[in-house]
Formats: C-alpha cells, structure tokens, sequence
C-alpha cells in the first residue's frame, strides 16, 4: 500500500502534465494545419479541450487525496508542498471549461476570450509542470 501512496501521486502529475502538453501544444496545432477548415478544427479543439478538462480534474483530485496528511506526526513531503499548484491547476482547468470555453464557442469578443484562455491553458500547464517537477525530485 506505501508503493501506491509514493507511486501514484507521480503518475498522476506525469499524466496531467503529459496530457495538457500533448492537446496543447501537439494536436490542437496539427488540427488547425490538417483539416480542411478553421471551423472543423475548432470545434475538434473544443471537444479535445473538454476531455483535458476530465483529465485534469481527475488527476487534481487524486493528488489532492493523496496530499492529505495520515496522521498529525507525518512530516510534509512534496506532494503538500505542491498544494497550491494542484489547487490552482484545478481551478484553472474548471474556469477554463465553464467560464472561458463556452464564450468562445459562441464567438464572443473571440480574439480576447481566445487569447485569455490560451494564457490560463499555459499557467495550468506550469501548475502540473511544477507539481510534477516537485514530484519526481522525491522519486
């Protein structure tokens, strides 16, 4: 069970991490340089970056499950010292998909909405970035 609680706190920042950079700066890119128009791509960058947004979620509240102490005597380690990353990168991806998304699918001031969240997509992906440097340095 200890191999679990030191191994998948890891995992899980390795995967949102690997995740955000794989949507956010691989495949989106190549759907807007391969499909036929900028309207396909972005509605396939939509329900990519809906998916992100699962990813993430599930991968911030595993590391915040397994952030949470044991017991009162059990020293801090770099999974609690990543906290506030883990917490900001949550409510980054949350805001991104309820607050930010669905103005830019209706194409709202879109240059301004686009920009926004492409700059909230980039400080997520430095939230697990950090948690997943603060991670693998106790590995």
């Amino acid at each position: 069970m200890n191999a679990v609680r030191t191994k998948l706190p890891l995992w899980a920042a390795a995967l949102w991490w690997g995740s955000l950079s794989t949507i956010g700066f691989l495949v989106v890119p190549l759907l807007f340089v391969h499909l036929p128009s900028k309207a396909m791509a972005g509605a396939m960058a939509a329900r990519l970056f809906t998916a992100q947004t699962w990813v993430s979620v599930v991968c911030t509240v595993l590391l915040l499950l397994a952030s949470r102490p044991r017991d009162e005597e059990e020293e801090p380690d770099a999974l609690h010292g990543a906290r506030l990353f883990i917490v900001g990168g949550l409510l980054l991806a949350l805001l991104l998909e309820f607050a930010l998304a669905p103005r830019i699918v209706a194409r709202e001031n879109l240059a301004l909405w686009h920009r926004l969240g492409t700059a909230m997509y980039v400080v997520q992906w430095l939230c697990a970035a950090a948690t997943f440097w603060r991670l693998s340095r106790k590995a």
